[in-house]
Protein backbone atom coordinates (compact mmCIF):
# COMPACT_ATOMS: atom_id res chain seq x y z
CA UNK A 1 0.00 0.00 0.00
CA UNK A 2 1.33 3.42 -0.95
CA UNK A 3 -0.11 6.63 0.48
CA UNK A 4 0.81 10.26 0.03
CA UNK A 5 -0.50 13.04 2.27
CA UNK A 6 -1.89 15.93 0.26
CA UNK A 7 -5.01 18.01 -0.30
CA UNK A 8 -7.56 17.68 -3.07
CA UNK A 9 -6.41 20.97 -4.58
CA UNK A 10 -4.35 18.79 -6.90
CA UNK A 11 -7.69 17.90 -8.52
CA UNK A 12 -7.98 21.39 -9.99
CA UNK A 13 -6.64 21.59 -13.53
CA UNK A 14 -7.06 24.53 -15.93
CA UNK A 15 -8.49 22.13 -18.53
CA UNK A 16 -11.73 21.93 -16.56
CA UNK A 17 -11.44 24.81 -14.08
CA UNK A 18 -10.03 27.58 -16.28
CA UNK A 19 -8.55 30.25 -14.04
CA UNK A 20 -10.60 28.95 -11.10
CA UNK A 21 -12.54 32.21 -10.71
CA UNK A 22 -15.92 30.45 -10.92
CA UNK A 23 -15.12 27.93 -8.18
CA UNK A 24 -16.93 28.83 -4.93
CA UNK A 25 -15.06 29.21 -1.67
CA UNK A 26 -16.83 26.26 -0.02
CA UNK A 27 -15.52 23.95 -2.75
CA UNK A 28 -11.96 25.27 -2.53
CA UNK A 29 -12.06 24.97 1.27
CA UNK A 30 -13.32 21.38 0.99
CA UNK A 31 -10.56 20.36 -1.42
CA UNK A 32 -7.98 22.01 0.83
CA UNK A 33 -8.80 19.61 3.68
CA UNK A 34 -5.84 17.20 3.99
CA UNK A 35 -6.37 13.80 2.42
CA UNK A 36 -4.33 10.73 1.58
CA UNK A 37 -4.45 8.78 -1.64
CA UNK A 38 -3.34 5.22 -2.24
CA UNK A 39 -4.11 1.69 -3.36
CA UNK A 40 -4.95 -1.53 -1.54
CA UNK A 41 -4.87 -5.05 -2.98
CA UNK A 42 -8.16 -6.93 -3.20
CA UNK A 43 -7.85 -10.42 -4.67
CA UNK A 44 -4.73 -9.34 -6.57
CA UNK A 45 -6.27 -6.16 -8.01
CA UNK A 46 -5.27 -2.61 -7.05
CA UNK A 47 -8.17 -0.62 -5.61
CA UNK A 48 -7.72 3.15 -5.52
CA UNK A 49 -8.98 5.13 -2.55
CA UNK A 50 -8.98 8.57 -0.91
CA UNK A 51 -8.83 9.05 2.86
CA UNK A 52 -9.66 11.96 5.21
CA UNK A 53 -9.68 12.47 8.97
CA UNK A 54 -8.26 10.83 12.06
CA UNK A 55 -7.97 7.04 11.87
CA UNK A 56 -8.86 6.78 15.57
CA UNK A 57 -12.33 8.22 14.93
CA UNK A 58 -15.44 6.30 13.78
CA UNK A 59 -15.17 5.10 10.20
CA UNK A 60 -17.19 5.94 7.11
CA UNK A 61 -16.79 4.07 3.80
CA UNK A 62 -18.15 5.80 0.67
CA UNK A 63 -19.03 4.07 -2.62
CA UNK A 64 -19.93 5.86 -5.87
CA UNK A 65 -22.44 5.14 -8.63
CA UNK A 66 -21.94 3.18 -11.85
CA UNK A 67 -19.11 4.47 -14.09
CA UNK A 68 -18.38 7.27 -11.59
CA UNK A 69 -15.37 7.46 -9.27
CA UNK A 70 -14.37 8.26 -5.70
CA UNK A 71 -14.00 11.97 -6.45
CA UNK A 72 -17.76 12.36 -6.47
CA UNK A 73 -17.23 12.30 -2.68
CA UNK A 74 -14.09 14.48 -2.69
CA UNK A 75 -16.09 17.65 -2.00
CA UNK A 76 -18.55 15.91 0.38
CA UNK A 77 -16.21 13.82 2.56
CA UNK A 78 -14.29 16.85 3.89
CA UNK A 79 -17.47 17.97 5.67
CA UNK A 80 -17.31 14.71 7.65
CA UNK A 81 -13.56 14.64 8.21
CA UNK A 82 -13.51 16.55 11.52
CA UNK A 83 -15.53 13.83 13.23
CA UNK A 84 -14.87 10.67 11.20
CA UNK A 85 -12.22 8.58 9.49
CA UNK A 86 -13.53 8.67 5.92
CA UNK A 87 -12.50 6.46 2.98
CA UNK A 88 -13.93 6.72 -0.54
CA UNK A 89 -12.86 4.16 -3.12
CA UNK A 90 -13.11 3.48 -6.85
CA UNK A 91 -15.12 0.35 -7.60
CA UNK A 92 -13.30 -2.37 -9.57
CA UNK A 93 -12.95 -1.37 -13.22
CA UNK A 94 -13.90 2.25 -12.55
CA UNK A 95 -11.89 5.35 -11.74
CA UNK A 96 -8.28 4.37 -11.06
CA UNK A 97 -9.02 0.85 -9.76
CA UNK A 98 -8.06 -2.27 -11.71
CA UNK A 99 -10.77 -4.21 -13.51
CA UNK A 100 -11.51 -7.73 -12.26
CA UNK A 101 -13.03 -10.38 -14.49
CA UNK A 102 -16.29 -11.99 -13.45
CA UNK A 103 -17.07 -9.78 -10.46
CA UNK A 104 -20.79 -10.06 -9.67
CA UNK A 105 -23.01 -8.41 -7.07
CA UNK A 106 -21.81 -10.62 -4.23
CA UNK A 107 -18.23 -10.10 -5.37
CA UNK A 108 -18.66 -6.34 -5.17
CA UNK A 109 -20.10 -6.71 -1.68
CA UNK A 110 -17.06 -8.73 -0.65
CA UNK A 111 -14.82 -6.14 -2.28
CA UNK A 112 -16.45 -3.42 -0.17
CA UNK A 113 -15.79 -5.39 3.00
CA UNK A 114 -12.19 -6.07 1.90
CA UNK A 115 -11.57 -2.35 1.26
CA UNK A 116 -12.86 -1.54 4.75
CA UNK A 117 -10.49 -4.15 6.18
CA UNK A 118 -7.46 -3.03 4.15
CA UNK A 119 -7.90 0.66 4.99
CA UNK A 120 -8.30 -0.01 8.72
CA UNK A 121 -11.93 1.03 9.06
CA UNK A 122 -12.65 -2.02 11.22
CA UNK A 123 -9.78 -1.16 13.59
CA UNK A 124 -11.55 1.68 15.39
CA UNK A 125 -13.52 1.52 18.61
CA UNK A 126 -16.81 1.65 16.70
CA UNK A 127 -17.79 -0.17 13.50
CA UNK A 128 -17.90 1.94 10.31
CA UNK A 129 -20.92 3.24 8.42
CA UNK A 130 -21.29 2.71 4.66
CA UNK A 131 -22.54 5.55 2.47
CA UNK A 132 -23.37 4.43 -1.07
CA UNK A 133 -24.85 6.30 -4.01
CA UNK A 134 -26.95 4.57 -6.68
CA UNK A 135 -25.05 1.47 -7.88
CA UNK A 136 -22.76 1.85 -4.86
CA UNK A 137 -25.83 1.87 -2.61
CA UNK A 138 -26.85 -1.50 -4.03
CA UNK A 139 -23.40 -2.81 -3.13
CA UNK A 140 -23.87 -1.42 0.37
CA UNK A 141 -27.09 -3.44 0.73
CA UNK A 142 -25.16 -6.55 -0.35
CA UNK A 143 -22.33 -5.86 2.12
CA UNK A 144 -24.86 -5.39 4.92
CA UNK A 145 -26.55 -8.66 3.97
CA UNK A 146 -23.18 -10.46 4.05
CA UNK A 147 -21.72 -8.85 7.19
CA UNK A 148 -24.16 -6.49 8.93
CA UNK A 149 -22.52 -7.20 12.30
CA UNK A 150 -19.31 -5.55 11.07
CA UNK A 151 -20.95 -2.22 10.19
CA UNK A 152 -22.79 0.39 12.23
CA UNK A 153 -25.24 0.88 9.37
CA UNK A 154 -25.61 2.01 5.78
CA UNK A 155 -26.93 5.25 4.29
CA UNK A 156 -28.50 4.40 0.95
CA UNK A 157 -28.42 7.38 -1.42
CA UNK A 158 -30.86 7.47 -4.34
CA UNK A 159 -30.85 3.76 -5.10
CA UNK A 160 -33.33 2.82 -7.85
CA UNK A 161 -36.32 1.37 -5.98
CA UNK A 162 -39.72 1.20 -7.67
CA UNK A 163 -42.83 -0.92 -7.50
CA UNK A 164 -42.55 -3.67 -10.14
CA UNK A 165 -45.24 -2.07 -12.31
CA UNK A 166 -43.55 1.34 -12.10
CA UNK A 167 -40.18 -0.20 -12.98
CA UNK A 168 -41.72 -2.01 -15.95
CA UNK A 169 -43.17 1.29 -17.21
CA UNK A 170 -39.80 2.99 -16.71
CA UNK A 171 -38.06 0.27 -18.74
CA UNK A 172 -40.64 0.45 -21.54
CA UNK A 173 -39.61 4.07 -21.99
CA UNK A 174 -36.29 2.79 -23.36
CA UNK A 175 -34.35 3.63 -20.22
CA UNK A 176 -31.78 1.13 -19.01
CA UNK A 177 -31.14 0.18 -15.41
CA UNK A 178 -27.86 1.08 -13.64
CA UNK A 179 -25.10 -1.14 -15.00
CA UNK A 180 -26.47 -1.50 -18.52
CA UNK A 181 -24.04 -1.54 -21.44
CA UNK A 182 -22.12 -3.61 -23.97
CA UNK A 183 -18.93 -5.21 -22.57
CA UNK A 184 -17.71 -5.97 -26.11
CA UNK A 185 -17.81 -2.39 -27.33
CA UNK A 186 -14.27 -0.98 -27.70
CA UNK A 187 -13.37 1.92 -25.47
CA UNK A 188 -14.15 5.24 -27.17
CA UNK A 189 -11.25 7.51 -28.04
CA UNK A 190 -11.34 11.24 -28.70
CA UNK A 191 -8.76 13.48 -30.38
CA UNK A 192 -8.74 16.13 -27.64
CA UNK A 193 -10.18 16.96 -24.24
CA UNK A 194 -13.01 19.28 -25.43
CA UNK A 195 -14.33 16.55 -27.73
CA UNK A 196 -14.22 14.01 -24.91
CA UNK A 197 -15.82 16.43 -22.45
CA UNK A 198 -18.72 17.00 -24.82
CA UNK A 199 -19.53 13.27 -24.66
CA UNK A 200 -19.80 13.17 -20.86
CA UNK A 201 -23.43 12.89 -19.77
CA UNK A 202 -25.22 11.80 -16.62
CA UNK A 203 -27.41 8.72 -16.38
CA UNK A 204 -30.29 9.08 -15.97
CA UNK A 205 -30.05 12.31 -17.98
CA UNK A 206 -30.34 15.51 -15.96
CA UNK A 207 -28.72 18.92 -15.72
CA UNK A 208 -26.34 19.46 -12.82
CA UNK A 209 -27.46 22.00 -10.26
CA UNK A 210 -23.81 23.07 -9.92
CA UNK A 211 -22.38 22.94 -13.49
CA UNK A 212 -18.76 23.33 -12.34
CA UNK A 213 -19.11 20.01 -10.47
CA UNK A 214 -20.18 18.37 -13.74
CA UNK A 215 -16.94 19.66 -15.28
CA UNK A 216 -14.95 18.35 -12.32
CA UNK A 217 -16.50 14.89 -12.54
CA UNK A 218 -16.05 14.74 -16.32
CA UNK A 219 -12.35 15.63 -16.19
CA UNK A 220 -11.63 12.96 -13.58
CA UNK A 221 -13.63 10.37 -15.54
CA UNK A 222 -11.17 10.66 -18.43
CA UNK A 223 -7.51 9.93 -18.98
CA UNK A 224 -5.00 10.90 -21.61
CA UNK A 225 -3.73 7.94 -23.66
CA UNK A 226 -0.99 9.04 -26.03
CA UNK A 227 -2.46 11.62 -28.36
CA UNK A 228 -6.08 10.75 -27.48
CA UNK A 229 -8.46 10.86 -24.53
CA UNK A 230 -10.52 7.91 -23.30
CA UNK A 231 -12.69 6.92 -20.34
CA UNK A 232 -11.11 5.53 -17.20
CA UNK A 233 -13.71 2.81 -16.73
CA UNK A 234 -13.22 -0.60 -18.35
CA UNK A 235 -15.93 -1.93 -20.69
CA UNK A 236 -15.59 -5.18 -18.71
CA UNK A 237 -17.76 -3.65 -15.96
CA UNK A 238 -20.81 -4.20 -18.18
CA UNK A 239 -20.32 -7.99 -18.09
CA UNK A 240 -22.25 -8.41 -14.88
CA UNK A 241 -25.62 -9.96 -15.80
CA UNK A 242 -27.73 -6.99 -14.64
CA UNK A 243 -30.94 -9.02 -14.74
CA UNK A 244 -34.31 -7.31 -14.51
CA UNK A 245 -35.03 -9.37 -11.42
CA UNK A 246 -32.16 -7.67 -9.61
CA UNK A 247 -34.00 -4.36 -9.79
CA UNK A 248 -37.51 -5.78 -9.49
CA UNK A 249 -36.54 -7.23 -6.11
CA UNK A 250 -34.43 -4.30 -4.87
CA UNK A 251 -37.20 -2.93 -2.67
CA UNK A 252 -37.64 -6.28 -0.94
CA UNK A 253 -33.87 -6.65 -0.52
CA UNK A 254 -33.61 -3.26 1.17
CA UNK A 255 -36.64 -3.86 3.39
CA UNK A 256 -35.22 -7.22 4.49
CA UNK A 257 -31.59 -6.15 4.88
CA UNK A 258 -30.18 -6.62 8.37
CA UNK A 259 -28.65 -3.80 10.36
CA UNK A 260 -29.46 -0.12 10.54
CA UNK A 261 -30.36 1.67 7.32
CA UNK A 262 -31.30 5.20 6.30
CA UNK A 263 -32.24 6.50 2.86
CA UNK A 264 -31.38 9.89 1.35
CA UNK A 265 -32.75 10.77 -2.09
CA UNK A 266 -33.15 13.69 -4.44
CA UNK A 267 -36.61 15.26 -4.18
CA UNK A 268 -36.90 15.26 -7.98
CA UNK A 269 -35.07 11.98 -8.65
CA UNK A 270 -36.21 9.78 -11.54
CA UNK A 271 -35.20 6.63 -9.63
CA UNK A 272 -36.58 7.12 -6.12
CA UNK A 273 -39.56 9.20 -5.07
CA UNK A 274 -42.45 9.45 -2.64
CA UNK A 275 -44.05 6.29 -4.02
CA UNK A 276 -40.73 4.46 -3.58
CA UNK A 277 -40.76 5.48 0.08
CA UNK A 278 -44.37 4.32 0.48
CA UNK A 279 -43.54 1.03 -1.24
CA UNK A 280 -40.63 0.39 1.14
CA UNK A 281 -42.82 1.08 4.15
CA UNK A 282 -45.37 -1.40 2.85
CA UNK A 283 -42.67 -4.06 2.40
CA UNK A 284 -40.99 -3.66 5.77
CA UNK A 285 -41.51 -2.47 9.31
CA UNK A 286 -41.49 1.17 8.23
CA UNK A 287 -38.67 2.15 10.56
CA UNK A 288 -36.07 3.16 7.93
CA UNK A 289 -35.61 6.97 8.00
CA UNK A 290 -36.14 8.40 4.52
CA UNK A 291 -34.89 11.94 3.82
CA UNK A 292 -35.49 13.96 0.63
CA UNK A 293 -32.93 16.60 -0.36
CA UNK A 294 -34.91 19.58 -1.75
CA UNK A 295 -34.29 20.61 -5.38
CA UNK A 296 -31.98 17.65 -6.02
CA UNK A 297 -32.32 14.96 -8.69
CA UNK A 298 -30.60 11.58 -8.81
CA UNK A 299 -27.07 13.02 -8.81
CA UNK A 300 -27.77 14.92 -5.63
CA UNK A 301 -24.11 15.69 -4.84
CA UNK A 302 -23.95 17.62 -8.14
CA UNK A 303 -27.27 19.39 -7.51
CA UNK A 304 -27.29 20.30 -3.82
CA UNK A 305 -23.90 19.33 -2.39
CA UNK A 306 -24.15 21.34 0.82
CA UNK A 307 -27.67 20.16 1.62
CA UNK A 308 -26.62 16.58 0.84
CA UNK A 309 -23.58 16.85 3.13
CA UNK A 310 -25.82 18.24 5.87
CA UNK A 311 -28.24 15.31 5.52
CA UNK A 312 -25.39 12.81 5.81
CA UNK A 313 -23.88 14.59 8.80
CA UNK A 314 -27.23 14.68 10.55
CA UNK A 315 -27.88 10.95 10.15
CA UNK A 316 -24.35 10.07 11.25
CA UNK A 317 -24.66 12.33 14.31
CA UNK A 318 -28.01 10.81 15.32
CA UNK A 319 -26.66 7.28 14.97
CA UNK A 320 -23.53 8.17 16.90
CA UNK A 321 -25.50 9.70 19.78
CA UNK A 322 -27.76 6.63 19.86
CA UNK A 323 -24.73 4.42 20.45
Amino acid sequence: MCEEKRSGLTDIDPLWAGDGARLPSWFMDALAVPREEGFVLVEGAHVHYLRWGDRAKPGVLMAHGFLAHARCWAFIAPFLAADYHVVAYDLAGMGDSDARAGIDGDGRGREMIAVAEATGLFDGAAPPVIIGHSFGAGIAVTAMTIAAQRFAGAIICDLMIMRPEALAAYSRGGRGSPGSGDPNKPASRYPDYPTARARYVLAPPQPAGEPFLMDYMAYHSLRRDGDTWTWKFSPAVFARGNSADEWMTMGRRVAAAPGRLAIVYGEHSALFGRDSAAYLRELGPGTIPIVAVPNARHHLMLDEPLAFATALRSILALWRSAR
